[in-house]
């Protein structure tokens, strides 16, 4: 019987990479947080590549997953594009400069950094409650200006949703410090984008989780650049991954329409703690 060896098996990876893709783009329409989050930590501790080319094909597998799902998101009311555009141009002003420094600092930095902020970000959301389907969140004067508002029926508890956002201004800043957090660490940010829009500016989670999609997919157009032009995506891991995540995506957008609000909430939180400690575990060292 013929052994084979690792490097007859090369076409393994390619598929091991489009399986796990296609199950990231379910879990990551639901959780809001662009594929990359997941991607990143998962692909550069268990596989043979580079943490510099995981990062550049994270960054292009957010893009194509959110792009994937947002057609249905929109439709649903689950995604504002208006809500959209302001957040999305301060953070993809600001992940052009992450990249770049992103590229510069070694990986072991990266790594933990990583790691403990996703970990910050996941202790917050499951310290803090935040908005559901509460329509007492008074708008502020920029939100009512740009019209920050619109309405959504959740389908899953049967009920009609009017939204509007609160310290828009504030909001918009802090989506500028998550662009350039996203473009250094080649994530499509939604770690952070869910608990901005949902806790600072009051956005229900579901909207907050739909919206957030499309602000990946601007954010990471600009950061996947900088990547690309340093020659960091390699053909090998982003064409598997971008066809898997598509493919996960437009079922990922169907369950949300349906799902709980307390399920995708809890869904978020356990998906940032394990990715986050993942990160943290192997920039210390002690799981590589």
């Amino acid at each position: 019987m013929p052994v084979v060896d690792a490097a007859s098996a090369w076409w393994l990876w390619p598929l091991a990479l489009f399986v796990l893709a296609f199950f990231l783009g379910i879990i990551a329409v639901i959780a809001g947080v662009g594929g990359g989050v997941l991607f990143v930590p998962i692909v550069g501790s268990f596989f043979p590549f580079h943490l510099d080319f995981v990062r550049g094909a994270g960054l292009v597998l957010a893009l194509a997953g959110t792009l994937a799902a947002a057609p249905s998101l929109l439709r649903s009311g689950l995604a504002n594009l208006r809500l959209v555009l302001p957040l999305a141009l301060a953070g993809s002003i600001c992940s052009l400069a992450g990249a770049v420094i992103g590229l510069a600092l070694p990986v072991e930095v990266v790594q933990t950094a990583l790691g403990v902020l996703v970990l910050a970000v996941a202790a917050l959301l499951w310290l803090v409650k935040g908005i559901g389907h509460e329509m007492d969140v008074e708008s502020d004067e920029l939100g009512e200006m740009l019209r920050l508002r619109g309405t959504f029926h959740d389908h899953a508890e049967d009920v009609h949703v009017d939204w509007r956002t609160r310290r828009t201004a504030l909001g918009i800043a802090a989506f500028g410090g998550i662009g350039f957090l996203g473009g250094m660490f080649g994530l499509g940010a939604g770690f952070a984008n869910v608990p901005a829009l949902n806790l600072l500016m009051g956005a229900p989670f579901k909207v907050a989780v739909g919206t957030s999609g499309l602000v990946i997919s601007v954010i990471n157009s600009s950061a996947a650049w900088v990547y690309i032009g340093r020659g960091a995506l390699l053909p090998i891991i982003a064409i598997p991954s971008i066809l898997g995540v598509i493919l996960g995506s437009h079922l990922g957008a169907r369950l949300l329409r349906r799902l709980p609000v307390a399920a995708v909430r809890h869904t978020v939180i356990i998906v940032l703690a394990l990715a986050g400690a993942r990160a943290l575990l192997r920039g210390l060292g002690i799981w590589i």
